[in-house]
Protein backbone atom coordinates (compact mmCIF):
# COMPACT_ATOMS: atom_id res chain seq x y z
CA UNK A 1 0.00 0.00 0.00
CA UNK A 2 1.32 3.59 -0.84
CA UNK A 3 2.42 5.70 2.11
CA UNK A 4 -0.52 8.11 1.49
CA UNK A 5 -2.81 5.49 1.23
CA UNK A 6 -1.80 4.11 4.50
CA UNK A 7 -2.15 7.65 5.96
CA UNK A 8 -5.43 8.47 5.21
CA UNK A 9 -6.98 5.03 6.07
CA UNK A 10 -4.93 5.15 9.59
CA UNK A 11 -6.27 9.04 9.36
CA UNK A 12 -10.16 7.53 9.18
CA UNK A 13 -9.60 4.21 11.30
CA UNK A 14 -8.41 6.94 14.38
CA UNK A 15 -11.25 9.46 13.25
CA UNK A 16 -13.93 6.60 13.87
CA UNK A 17 -12.00 4.95 16.83
CA UNK A 18 -12.32 8.74 18.39
CA UNK A 19 -8.52 8.91 18.93
CA UNK A 20 -8.28 12.57 19.41
CA UNK A 21 -4.20 12.60 19.67
CA UNK A 22 -3.91 10.65 16.48
CA UNK A 23 -6.09 12.11 14.40
CA UNK A 24 -4.90 15.69 15.48
CA UNK A 25 -0.93 13.90 14.19
CA UNK A 26 -2.02 12.49 11.03
CA UNK A 27 -4.00 15.41 10.02
CA UNK A 28 -1.01 17.52 10.96
CA UNK A 29 0.73 14.90 8.31
CA UNK A 30 -1.60 15.34 5.71
CA UNK A 31 -1.49 18.46 5.77
CA UNK A 32 2.24 19.06 5.47
CA UNK A 33 2.18 16.62 2.45
CA UNK A 34 -0.53 18.52 0.91
CA UNK A 35 1.43 21.84 0.85
CA UNK A 36 4.16 20.00 -0.37
CA UNK A 37 2.38 19.00 -3.03
CA UNK A 38 0.48 22.57 -3.99
CA UNK A 39 4.08 23.83 -3.40
CA UNK A 40 5.76 21.50 -5.97
CA UNK A 41 2.35 21.12 -8.27
CA UNK A 42 2.22 17.53 -8.46
CA UNK A 43 1.47 14.42 -6.78
CA UNK A 44 4.53 13.44 -4.37
CA UNK A 45 5.70 9.55 -4.33
CA UNK A 46 6.68 7.86 -1.33
CA UNK A 47 10.43 9.15 -1.30
CA UNK A 48 9.15 12.59 -1.21
CA UNK A 49 6.25 11.53 1.32
CA UNK A 50 9.40 10.17 3.89
CA UNK A 51 10.83 13.27 3.47
CA UNK A 52 7.96 15.09 5.16
CA UNK A 53 7.65 12.97 7.80
CA UNK A 54 11.01 13.19 8.50
CA UNK A 55 11.11 16.56 8.95
CA UNK A 56 8.11 16.39 10.98
CA UNK A 57 10.00 14.05 12.88
CA UNK A 58 12.98 16.38 13.17
CA UNK A 59 10.68 19.28 14.28
CA UNK A 60 9.27 17.37 17.15
CA UNK A 61 12.51 16.16 18.57
CA UNK A 62 13.58 19.98 18.33
CA UNK A 63 10.69 20.95 20.49
CA UNK A 64 10.76 17.92 22.65
CA UNK A 65 14.85 19.74 23.28
CA UNK A 66 13.04 22.97 24.12
CA UNK A 67 10.27 21.88 26.16
CA UNK A 68 12.64 19.70 28.59
CA UNK A 69 15.04 23.13 28.86
CA UNK A 70 12.41 25.22 29.25
CA UNK A 71 10.79 23.26 31.97
CA UNK A 72 7.65 22.19 30.65
CA UNK A 73 7.49 18.17 30.61
CA UNK A 74 3.79 18.66 29.68
CA UNK A 75 4.53 19.99 26.24
CA UNK A 76 7.58 17.57 26.10
CA UNK A 77 5.49 14.42 26.45
CA UNK A 78 2.71 15.49 23.77
CA UNK A 79 5.57 15.91 21.86
CA UNK A 80 6.87 12.62 22.12
CA UNK A 81 3.74 10.60 22.00
CA UNK A 82 3.08 12.96 18.42
CA UNK A 83 7.03 11.69 17.64
CA UNK A 84 6.64 8.05 18.38
CA UNK A 85 3.09 8.11 15.77
CA UNK A 86 4.97 9.53 13.44
CA UNK A 87 8.11 7.32 13.60
CA UNK A 88 5.87 4.78 12.98
CA UNK A 89 5.69 5.77 9.24
CA UNK A 90 9.55 5.92 8.77
CA UNK A 91 11.60 2.93 7.32
CA UNK A 92 13.17 0.56 10.46
CA UNK A 93 16.63 3.24 11.19
CA UNK A 94 20.13 1.83 10.30
CA UNK A 95 22.04 0.70 13.43
CA UNK A 96 25.61 2.55 14.18
CA UNK A 97 27.36 -0.86 12.90
CA UNK A 98 24.94 -0.55 9.44
CA UNK A 99 25.57 2.99 8.82
CA UNK A 100 29.68 2.85 9.20
CA UNK A 101 29.59 0.15 6.87
CA UNK A 102 27.09 2.10 4.49
CA UNK A 103 29.18 5.06 4.99
CA UNK A 104 32.38 2.91 4.24
CA UNK A 105 31.43 1.82 0.93
CA UNK A 106 30.69 4.97 0.03
CA UNK A 107 33.47 6.55 0.91
CA UNK A 108 35.18 3.51 -1.08
CA UNK A 109 33.18 3.97 -4.12
CA UNK A 110 33.60 7.89 -4.09
CA UNK A 111 37.62 7.50 -3.20
CA UNK A 112 36.76 10.08 -0.42
CA UNK A 113 39.82 10.41 1.29
CA UNK A 114 39.53 14.09 3.10
CA UNK A 115 37.14 16.68 4.79
CA UNK A 116 36.64 18.03 1.41
CA UNK A 117 34.62 15.05 -0.12
CA UNK A 118 32.34 15.09 3.00
CA UNK A 119 29.45 16.93 0.78
CA UNK A 120 29.40 14.46 -1.50
CA UNK A 121 29.68 11.37 0.76
CA UNK A 122 26.83 12.93 3.04
CA UNK A 123 24.74 13.46 -0.11
CA UNK A 124 25.11 9.70 -1.61
CA UNK A 125 24.92 8.20 1.85
CA UNK A 126 21.50 9.97 2.57
CA UNK A 127 20.26 9.31 -0.82
CA UNK A 128 21.03 5.32 -0.74
CA UNK A 129 19.53 5.16 2.69
CA UNK A 130 16.33 7.69 2.32
CA UNK A 131 14.31 7.44 5.85
CA UNK A 132 16.64 5.29 7.02
CA UNK A 133 19.02 7.96 8.28
CA UNK A 134 19.85 10.51 11.23
CA UNK A 135 21.61 13.05 9.31
CA UNK A 136 23.26 14.62 12.90
CA UNK A 137 24.72 10.91 13.74
CA UNK A 138 25.66 10.39 9.47
CA UNK A 139 27.49 13.60 10.04
CA UNK A 140 29.59 12.63 12.86
CA UNK A 141 30.66 9.01 11.62
CA UNK A 142 31.23 10.69 8.18
CA UNK A 143 33.39 13.52 9.59
CA UNK A 144 35.06 10.48 11.60
CA UNK A 145 36.07 8.17 8.80
CA UNK A 146 37.46 11.14 6.59
CA UNK A 147 39.35 12.48 9.51
CA UNK A 148 41.44 9.03 10.01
Amino acid sequence: MALQARIETDFVTAYKAKETVRVAVLRMLKTAIKNRQVELLRPLDDGEILDVIAKQVKQRRESIEQFTSGNRPDLADKEARELEMLVGYLPQALTEAELTAAIDAVVRELGATSLKDMGRVMQAVLEAHKGQVDGKKASELVRARLSS
